[in-house]
């Protein structure tokens, strides 16, 4: 996983969809789900860390171009 878009293909894979209007709302319950694969021993902890930090850095990038940071 290398972006956004490559977690949401991943999680589509589970038949997870999130679209919510919240950007930011969209990436919490996208690493809520993360979570529960990684926990289900579904996702290796390795791409689960890649993932969360991706998320991180998206959330980071949108708070600070709403001004929110």
């Amino acid at each position: 996983m290398e972006n956004v878009y490559d977690i949401r293909q991943y999680l589509k894979k589970f038949g997870t969809i999130i679209y919510t209007k919240d950007p930011i709302g969209d990436l919490h319950l996208m690493a809520e789900d993360l979570q529960e694969l990684y926990k289900a021993g579904i996702l290796p902890i390795r791409d689960y860390q890649v993932a969360r930090h991706i998320l991180r850095i998206e959330e980071t990038r949108i708070k600070r171009q709403r001004g929110d940071f």
